[in-house]
């Protein structure tokens, strides 16, 4: 629930527009950057310091407290958070930290996972992915671990852009009743997909994007090596990805069976 007092701060702030106020709104709402940053310091956390994206983030929350409308319906957090972890995004991928060969596998390996999930009606065997991108699959593995920052940014990317823009229904009054049932429709879809993922992949993602733990960590409970993790979480995120995104784009339904092999 939307503190009290940020909502009376909120009030004097579009009546007074007084830094002060803003820069209390800014304190009272420090929490909410740190969990944004937080969440997403896998993407960043070898190139960079959760300080300078956290930065990023006061920025664009700075920006929410300017651009929000308390008559348009939404919560400020839900709005602010939207702000700010588009932002980080956006930093994150101007940053170009990751080197030129990772990111074209990991364009390349994501449009051959798109494209063969769409022929089987399945996420495709690594055996089929390797096939389809002419390497052994020893090279897939390898690759798939050094890209598993990017696949998981390309994901984040997905879910940010085609649902939360600022004048999409997600901020729109009038539509306010239907954007909810959108979102928690959106939940059910994102949760079902993960239950049909194997369970190292569902222990993955849930560590990952639920308690916010760095791949090292991940290694640590599960028993496994770092870039092992890094696999598990790149074939678990395109499997994600390519269930989700025809739901996300409106042009089909997601189709959540199947038992393919998984990492």
């Amino acid at each position: 629930m939307e503190s009290s007092v940020t909502a009376a701060l909120l009030e004097e702030y579009s009546m007074n527009h007084s830094e002060a106020v803003r820069n209390e709104i800014v304190l009272k709402n420090l929490g909410l950057v740190r969990a944004c940053a937080l969440s997403l310091r896998n993407t960043y956390i070898k190139y960079g310091e959760v300080d300078d994206v956290v930065n990023e983030g006061v920025i664009a929350l700075m920006d929410a407290i300017e651009s929000f409308d308390p008559t348009k319906g939404a919560k400020f957090e839900t709005y602010a958070s939207l702000k700010i972890r588009g932002a980080i995004i956006d930093y994150v991928r101007k940053q170009d930290w990751v080197p030129r060969p990772v990111r074209k596998f990991a364009r390349d390996l994501d449009k051959a996972n798109s494209i063969l999930y769409n022929q089987y009606d399945r996420p495709p065997t690594n055996a089929e992915l390797a096939e389809y991108l002419e390497i052994s699959e020893e090279k897939l593995l390898r690759g798939m671990a050094d890209a598993s920052n990017t696949v998981t940014l390309s994901f984040e990317e997905l879910l940010y852009e085609d649902n939360f823009e600022e004048g999409s229904a997600a901020y729109a009054g009038a539509e306010a009743t239907d954007s909810r049932l959108l979102r928690q429709e959106l939940r059910a879809v994102i949760a079902g997909a993960i239950d049909s993922l194997k369970e190292k992949e569902r222990q993955v993602v849930t560590l990952y994007y639920y308690k916010s733990m760095k791949y090292s960590d991940i290694a640590k409970v599960i028993g496994v090596s770092e870039s092992r993790v890094c696999q598990i979480n790149t074939k678990a995120t395109l499997a994600l990805k390519a269930a989700l995104e025809p739901y996300i784009k409106g042009t089909a339904p997601v189709n959540s069976g199947g038992q393919e092999e998984r990492l």
